[in-house]
């Protein structure tokens, strides 16, 4: 589907450090595929990575000084830009960054991480992790995935082990079902 101004819907994911985020992404990914959807996802990391190894030439080209590179397949692409004006630890622009991806090639984003960002988001609750729901002081949370009972959440309490109805909010919440299969 076209989006008429260019950009896709978006919704966060906001936890503590190992409350699962990436592993519940991996589980609704599919589910949302299996409905018809194309979801994109942009993750921030806080720490620096690198998808380049020592000795291909797409990293020899990167660190001989070039300031973008693409690497490109029959199967797909990835854009390596470097980004020298951005302070060290700074949390990257995420309207600048969902800027580049393709509207064409997606429905929504999900966001894992960017705390700090004005969207709305689902925060990932695992009660073993022995630390406070962030959702009194995040901003944005519209949802909670939980595997604790009896939190004090004025919205939705989401199974966090069951991407359906995660799905199924996401779907409602961000007005989706024209794009849904069948």
């Amino acid at each position: 589907m076209s989006h008429p101004d260019n950009t896709l819907p978006r919704i966060g994911f906001a936890a503590w450090s190992g409350s699962g985020k990436t592993t519940l992404l991996k589980r609704l990914i599919p589910e949302l595929r299996n409905r018809g959807l194309r979801p994109a996802v942009i993750k921030h990391a806080h720490h620096e990575f690198d998808v380049d190894k020592p000795g291909k030439d797409s990293y020899e080209l990167r660190h001989s000084g070039a300031n973008q590179t693409l690497v490109a397949s029959s199967r797909r692409f990835a854009l390596m830009v470097e980004t020298p004006e951005i302070e060290e630890g700074a949390t990257p622009d995420l309207d600048a960054l969902c800027a580049k991806l393709d509207p064409a090639r997606s429905d929504l984003i999900l966001v894992e991480g960017f705390k700090n960002a004005d969207l709305p988001r689902i925060e990932v609750y695992r009660k073993a992790n022995d630390k406070p729901p962030l959702y009194p002081d995040t901003p944005g949370v519209v949802a909670v995935a939980t595997d604790a009972g009896g939190l004090p959440f004025h919205g939705p309490v989401l199974p966090l082990d069951d991407p359906s109805p995660m799905a199924d909010f996401i779907i409602e919440h961000l007005s989706l079902y024209p794009l849904l299969n069948g």
